[in-house]
C-alpha cells in the first residue's frame, strides 16, 4: 500500500510542479475543482491494484466501483484536496484504504508535497513509522479542531456555516487547510484535538478515519453512530467529540 500511494505520488508531484499549465475541468458546479491529475494518479494506482491482486474490487472518486462483491475493496481518493492542489498549497493528499468483507483493515494516506505518510492497520497507526496517538486534550476551550466546507460546493442551504460560527467561539483555534483525509490523520497524531465534517464521500475519509480510530480516536457520525459520513463525520479524543456532539445540526 506504501508502495502504491508513492509511486501515485510521484505522478501527483509531476502535475503540482506545473499546475498553472495542465487543464482545470469541473465537476457538478463550478466550485468543485477536478483535475487532469486526478484522472492520471487514480489510473496509476488502479492499474497497480490490479497488475497485483487481479480480483480485487476497487471504489475510487473518479473511476467509480469496479468489482463491488469482491472479498476486498479498495477505498481511494487520488488527490483529496483538490482545491489546494490547483492552488499551489500542499496540503492535499492521496488516501488509500483496504476493506475485507466490508471492514477496514488498512489505510494510508500520504501527502507527496509535504513529504508525510499516515499508515494504520493491525499493528497501530503511524506517522513516517513512528507510532501516533490522540491528543489528550479534554476541553473544547482549550482544543484546536479542523473542519472543512464541503456541503456549501454541494449547494445545501443549511450547512456547516451555522455549526462553525457556533463552535469556534468555544474553541482556542480552528485549522482550515482543505483534505478531509489529512485532517482526520492529523487528529488521529494529535496535531488537531478535533475534527467534523459534513457532506462528504466514502473515499475522503475511509483510510484517515481508520487511521484516526488506530491512534485511540473516537470517530463517529453527528448522531454518535457509526453511519459516517453519511450523516457527518466527527473525530477526536473521546471527551473532545462527546462535547462536539450535541452542537453539530445535520444539513439538508
Amino acid at each position: 500500500m506504501e508502495e502504491v500511494a508513492r509511486k501515485a505520488g510521484e505522478e501527483a508531484l509531476s502535475y503540482f510542479h506545473h499546475v498553472k499549465s495542465f487543464r482545470v475541468d469541473t465537476k457538478s458546479t463550478a466550485k468543485d475543482l477536478v483535475s487532469t491529475a486526478d484522472r492520471a494518479v487514480e489510473g496509476v494506482i488502479i492499474g497497480s491494484i490490479h497488475e497485483r491482486y487481479p480480483s480485487h474490487g476497487v471504489f475510487g472518486e473518479e473511476s467509480g466501483r469496479e468489482r463491488a462483491d469482491a472479498e476486498y475493496c479498495w477505498v481511494i481518493d487520488p488527490i483529496d484536496g483538490t482545491q489546494s492542489f490547483v492552488k499551489g498549497h500542499p496540503y492535499f493528499s492521496i488516501s488509500l484504504a483496504l476493506k475485507h468483507r466490508g471492514r477496514p483493515v488498512a489505510g494510508c494516506v500520504y501527502a507527496p508535497a509535504l513529504g508525510v505518510m499516515f499508515t494504520g492497520d493491525e499493528h497501530g497507526a503511524f506517522e513516517n513509522g513512528e507510532p501516533i496517538r490522540v491528543s489528550g486534550c479534554a476541553r473544547l476551550e482549550e482544543a484546536a479542531c479542523a473542519t472543512g466546507f464541503a456541503c456549501v460546493r454541494a449547494g445545501l442551504r443549511q450547512n456547516n456555516t451555522d455549526n462553525f460560527a457556533r463552535i469556534v467561539p468555544q474553541l482556542r483555534d480552528i485549522k482550515r487547510c482543505g483534505s478531509a483525509a489529512l485532517d482526520l490523520c492529523y487528529t488521529g497524531a494529535g496535531t488537531f484535538d478535533g475534527y467534523w465534517e459534513y457532506c462528504l464521500a466514502e473515499y475522503d475519509v475511509a483510510a484517515g478515519a481508520l487511521i484516526c480510530r488506530l491512534a485511540g480516536g473516537k470517530v463517529c457520525d453527528w448522531r454518535g453512530g457509526d453511519d459516517y459520513p453519511a450523516h457527518g463525520i466527527v473525530a477526536g479524543p473521546a471527551a473532545i467529540v462527546d462535547q462536539l456532539l450535541p452542537q453539530l445540526v445535520e444539513c439538508h
